[in-house]
């Protein structure tokens, strides 16, 4: 009978005895006024039975108009390091041949595309996924009508829609009969 006892008292008064500790600890104060050190189990088990000792938080706490500095990780370094040169890399990304072939095939048809013909190729690149995946020609060329009014916008031209549509066509059927492969 001793052990039932135990087993069922023993939780019981361990909890009321965690309850005592912890309203004895003070108030519903919730920040710590001291700092904490490792401690054996015996010697905690000891101390929890001790009465608290007050702590004067006055040393450490700041007053609302005080301002501290920043520690030496979150400051600047005294000199800039200077960039790399050709930082970030290159402005311009190489044009190979088949690109190459793209915009001379359009240059040939009237076509003039905007700054290196970067906006083009992208559009001809487009064009030929688009065909591979079987997206049906109206939205193809829906898209295409798109990129080549926004390639105007850039190099400041004006378009009307039906000049936009009519580029269009021209990209579709010279990025397949040149650059899709």
């Amino acid at each position: 009978m001793t052990s039932r006892f135990a087993t069922t008292v023993a939780p019981v008064m361990l909890a009321v005895a965690a309850g005592a500790v912890l309203t004895a600890c003070g108030g519903d104060d919730s920040s710590a006024s001291s700092t904490p050190s490792l401690t054996s189990s015996a010697t905690a088990a000891a101390t929890t039975t001790q009465a608290p000792t007050s702590t004067s938080t006055s040393a450490t706490s700041t007053s609302p108009g005080a301002t501290t500095s920043p520690g030496a990780a979150a400051t600047a370094p005294d000199e800039a390091e200077p960039v790399p040169s050709g930082f970030p890399g290159p402005t311009e990304v190489p044009i190979d041949a088949r690109g190459t072939a793209f915009l001379d095939a359009l240059k040939s048809r009237g076509v003039t595309v905007a700054g290196n013909g970067d906006i083009a190729i992208g559009t001809a690149s487009y064009i030929c996924a688009a065909q591979s995946e079987g997206v049906a020609d109206d939205q193809v060329l829906t898209f295409v009508t798109a990129n080549v009014g926004a390639e105007a916008s850039a190099s400041g031209a004006t378009i009307s829609a039906e000049d936009a549509s009519r580029t269009a066509q021209t990209y579709v059927d010279v990025a397949r009969s040149t650059y899709c492969g």
